[in-house]
């Protein structure tokens, strides 16, 4: 599956963010979607999975309860909507596909990645 990730950019501390990540060539609806982060210098982390169904979902404790990750099967399209946002928060947004009905946080399980978006919270 390929992976295509947008909507980040600048926005202020305690703004509001919504990124996308288009996928296409598999079924979508067989995978499991993630959504990881990296900050300069820092190692690539889990941020949100949902799974294929959108049943059951996981977040990291430093997004949980400022984060609602969703997605639309119809449109081949996972959403994190991301609230409060701060300084800390900034960083190179990636989206990640597995094709499992299990749900994933660890970055080795996934296979596919999208290219990241930027996100940058000023304070």
């Amino acid at each position: 599956v390929q992976l295509q990730a947008s909507g980040g950019g600048l926005v202020q501390a305690g703004g509001s963010l919504t990124l996308s990540c288009a996928a296409s060539g598999r079924t979508f609806s067989d995978y499991l979607m993630g959504w990881f982060r990296q900050a300069p210098g820092k190692e690539r982390e889990f941020v949100a999975a949902i799974s294929w169904s959108g049943g059951r979902t996981s977040y990291a404790g430093s997004v949980k309860g400022r984060s609602t990750i969703s997605r639309d099967n119809a449109k081949n399209t996972v959403y994190l909507q991301m609230n409060s946002l701060k300084p800390e928060d900034t960083a190179v947004y990636y989206c990640a596909a597995k094709r499992t009905s299990w749900i994933a946080t660890a970055t080795g399980a996934y296979d596919s990645w999208g290219q990241g978006t930027q996100v940058t919270v000023s304070s």
